[in-house]
């Protein structure tokens, strides 16, 4: 029977005991059908663009690649792999395998991905992922992989598990799901967690060492081999210590020969080893290297211990790399997914590089009118060249002057268009706006914002073939133009309704009008086989399909006749001249050369047809311009406009919230008021009743007046407030004078105060309230009550807003004829009475004046000290006497034996 050995894992998760085979064959084994199904269907995107693309017909694949090189889309990709964070990522776009959608659907999920990394408010962090496909081919492969491999695995596995959890967290930060594009690439990975602890439980990652944990059979192996190494290093020590004292050596030597452990001794001095076997000796023959007979069992079992020690350490190296090998699935299917999220991460990155905006799609068939761009099928504002603009970017960082920016482009090509005629002079641009084109439907194909304004639209192409350049080849033995016409002829083989054509000089290298011929026939046939088709030519000829089918659109490059430059801007439903003899003469050249070439051209040209089109170019120039600054006027007006009419009904969506609240808010003030009166009509009717109970008949009357009084005072609080504030008469006309009774704004609880002294001409006065007076600017400052030149005092009446019981001593504080103070009803309270019986002097004279601070101004005071002694209430009426705010007192009646009552200012 086989022996079997136990590998026991006990990581925080795992305690199960597992056998396997003490040993361990690894051979390569093919993986059953269907998991080959299910590694193609997760795979990554660059493996699934290959598989799809091996299904590509050579000459179908050779066009493909040409035309990619003719747009210069592996610059473009290239330069994504400067955002990338993997290395796996940037292997993949420096090879041109960058994701490109195989349908509509598969590229407007790149283009959501990459809105989503836009918005990402912290980079992931990608440190850690390895690509570790070599490694898993070789575990597949049945090669034994080391532990810097093993590790390098766990590694990458447990890294993207950490970047699946940053991006979680970011996303329930938001919880608005703009995260959700990136999140679904990892939503339902396996992140083999079982795997990465049993390799983290093995494994030492940082010294790449196999750990004594990894199994019990290993412990104990690297135990027995510890105490062994510790008894036969002490045994060489001693007898190399003796050796040494001996004179047999000129220092001890304890060193390893043939994989054993001996000790070094004069060859003349071999005696002091008795015993001792010679392994090897110096070069100089002088000095040997000897094991001591001692040593020779403990140094066989050395040898031993060490190989079992290694054969267990690959036993666990075996099972580890069996266990990568059999999630080798998981594992691609995982990497590719990461690099998916990689690649999504670089193309937002590049996006806030270039300033580049999310591009969608445009259905041609489409009948909605809600918008501007639903009439053409490409309509893209002021887009630049990616690479033209990259050079500046890079040229001087990100501060590049306007002058040095490329050109933006504007391309609006109608729905029912399917052939767009480009024409005009030599270096005016018609073939970098047909690449630009070109270069912008690949880039949004994959996902990828390019440089624009606004929100450009283009269609999804199945295909992008172009013919751009000089295809001549003596290899073939291919002039100019039958490269040209030979690839001509490929691109119509493998045209579809959903292509994209590109066809630079269409019909040129060869006879004028056999040029023109061929190139009519050929523009006829591709215009109902193709979805849009852009085509740069010299022939006027061409132009002149428009007029006879509608599905033919001209376009023509600017010039400036004046500087006899390009401008770069297309001029769309418009036809270009070449402008050759007026390019002629500015470089000098001769005149009469000049003169028989524009006979020439009249002859060519019968009822100058050319003039006439020059002189309704130039009107048409200039209504452009008209247009234009009109245009741009009706637009700032339309943002002006639009900019009150949002303001107008932000203001009227405010207003009916601001009449709820305030109608919520005087409610609730209203219903307050009403608690507050019947708190008091309830007090004055229980101390009412108290009071009839408690006195003699012929006091009837006396509380009933006083009842009554309290009650009056109690309606008077309540009733229209004659003195409320009319800010806008109060203020617009407020001079302040000398005893002006304000309310000043800021120094809280609604207090009023009298002027004292006006200050200055701008309105300033030194107001009073209490015992304190501060300066106050008249804006500061509302009128109350106009009056005299009087002593300030402090009131707790608020100007709008006041308590029932302010409302009450307001009611009652006003003057008499006399200029005497009035004041409040005379009803005794608890509130209002302090009780100074029992007391000492000292703490009578100290609660009493701290009662008198509490009051409010214009109240009543009632101060009970009894009838005792005498001493406490003398003390009362010393006190009352000389505090300042106490206006006057009365002595005790009849109705109040032992109590004083004070009238506080």
């Amino acid at each position: 029977m086989a022996a079997t050995a136990k590998l026991t894992l006990l990581p925080t998760t795992l305690t199960s005991t597992v056998s396997f085979p003490a040993r361990l064959v690894l051979k390569p084994f093919p993986p059953p059908q269907c998991l080959l199904v299910a590694a193609a269907a997760s795979s990554s995107f660059s493996q699934t663009l290959s598989s799809l693309r091996s299904t590509e017909t050579p000459e179908a694949r050779e066009i493909r690649l040409e035309t990619e090189s003719a747009l210069e889309w592996g610059a473009v990709s290239a330069r994504l792999a400067d955002f990338a964070a993997t290395a796996a990522g940037r292997a993949a776009c420096v090879e041109g395998r960058v994701a490109v959608g195989q349908s509509r659907e598969e590229s407007e999920k790149l283009i959501e991905q990459t809105a989503a990394a836009v918005l990402l408010s912290a980079p992931l962090d990608f440190a850690g992922v390895e690509d570790v496909s070599a490694v898993v081919t070789a575990a597949t492969g049945g090669r034994l992989l080391a532990v810097r491999e093993i590790c390098g695995v766990g590694r990458s596995i447990r890294a993207a598990r950490g970047v699946f959890d940053q991006l979680w967290s970011l996303a329930e930060e938001t919880q608005d799901g703009r995260y959700s594009p990136l999140l679904d690439i990892l939503q339902g990975c396996d992140f083999l967690t079982e795997l990465v602890q049993r390799i983290e439980f093995c494994l030492d990652s940082t010294f790449y060492l196999v750990l004594d944990r990894a199994s019990k059979k290993l412990e104990k192996i690297r135990r027995e081999r510890r105490r062994n190494i510790e008894k036969l290093d002490s045994l060489l020590k001693d007898t190399a210590t003796k050796i040494f004292q001996a004179g047999g050596i000129d220092s001890p030597v304890v060193t390893k020969r043939r994989s054993r452990m001996c000790v070094g001794v004069k060859a003349s001095h071999k005696h002091l080893v008795p015993g001792g076997i010679v392994l090897s000796s110096s070069g100089s023959g002088a000095t040997y290297f000897m094991e001591p007979r001692d040593a020779v069992e403990l140094n066989n079992r050395e040898v031993k211990l060490s190989g079992d020690e290694r054969a267990e350490e690959l036993v666990i190296l075996g099972l580890l790399t069996s266990s990568i090998a059999d999630s080798q699935l998981k594992i691609r299917n995982l990497m590719g997914k990461v690099l998916e999220l990689d690649l999504a991460c670089a193309r937002g990155l590049y996006a806030l590089w270039t300033n580049g905006v999310k591009p969608s799609f445009s259905d041609s068939y489409s009948s909605s009118q809600s918008d501007q761009s639903d009439d053409y099928s490409v309509y893209i504002e002021g887009i630049r060249h990616p690479l033209l603009l990259e050079q500046s970017l890079m040229a001087e960082g990100s501060t590049v002057e306007a002058s040095e920016m490329p050109v933006p482009l504007d391309m609006w090509v109608e729905k029912d268009a399917r052939i767009v005629v480009i024409s005009g002079p030599n270096t005016g641009g018609k073939t970098a706006t047909m690449k630009t084109l070109g270069l912008a439907s690949l880039m949004s194909k994959a996902g990828m914002f390019f440089p624009a304004k606004g929100r450009p639209r283009i269609p999804w192409f199945d295909q992008v073939l172009a013919d751009i350049g000089d295809h001549q080849s003596l290899e073939h033995s291919l002039s100019t133009f039958s490269g040209h016409i030979s690839r001509l002829r490929k691109i119509v083989d493998i045209v579809s309704e959903d292509s994209l054509v590109l066809i630079d000089e269409i019909g040129s290298g060869t006879d004028p009008s056999e040029g023109v011929a061929l190139s009519t026939s050929i523009l006829k046939y591709l215009v109902s086989k193709v979805n849009l088709a852009i085509v740069t030519t010299h022939y006027a000829d061409l132009s002149r399909l428009q007029l006879v089918d509608s599905r033919f659109e001209n376009a023509a490059m600017e010039f400036c006749l004046e500087t006899l430059q390009p401008t770069y801007r297309i001029l769309w439903g418009s036809t270009g001249n070449s402008n050759a003899l007026s390019i002629a003469k500015s470089i000098g050249f001769d005149q009469k050369v000049l003169v028989r070439a524009q006979e020439w051209v009249e002859k060519l040209l019968p009822d100058k047809q050319q003039e006439r089109q020059g002189l309704l170019y130039s009107s048409l120039l200039d209504e452009r311009n008209i247009l234009e600054s009109q245009a741009n006027e009706a637009a700032s007006v339309l943002s002006q406009i639009e900019g009150l009419y949002n303001e107008i009904c932000s203001e009227a969506d405010g207003l009916e919230s601001r009449v709820a609240a305030l109608r919520t808010t005087e409610t609730q003030k209203v219903q307050q008021e009403l608690k507050a009166v019947k708190s008091q009509m309830d007090t004055i009717i229980k101390n009412f009743e108290v009071q009839l109970k408690n006195s003699e008949l012929e006091q009837y009357n006396s509380l009933m007046r006083k009842a009554e009084a309290a009650t009056a005072s109690v309606v008077a609080a309540h009733e229209p407030n004659e003195t409320a504030l009319n800010d806008d008469e109060n203020q617009s006309s407020f001079v302040p004078q000398i005893g002006d009774k304000v309310y000043v704004q800021g120094l809280g609880g609604g207090t009023l105060a009298t002027v004292i002294e006006t200050l200055g001409e701008d309105g300033s006065c030194l107001v009073q309230y209490g015992k304190i007076k501060v300066q106050v600017k008249r804006n500061k400052m509302k009128l109350v009550q106009r009056g005299a030149n009087e002593t300030a005092t402090s009131s707790s009446v608020k100007p709008k807003s006041r308590t029932p019981k302010q409302r009450s001593a307001a009611a009652e504080a006003s003057r008499s004829q006399d200029g005497s103070v009035s004041f409040g009803p005379v009803v005794q309270t608890s509130k209002n009475t302090v009780d100074l019986r029992g007391k000492r002097v000292s703490e009578a004279s100290y609660e009493l004046q701290m009662a008198i601070d509490a009051c409010r101004p214009y109240q009543v005071l009632f101060v009970v000290h009894g009838m005792g002694t005498g001493a406490v209430k003398d003390c009362a009426i010393h006190v009352l006497r000389n505090h300042p705010r106490v206006a006057k007192f009365e002595d005790e009646s009849p109705l109040n034996y032992g109590c004083t009552v004070a009238y506080i200012q």
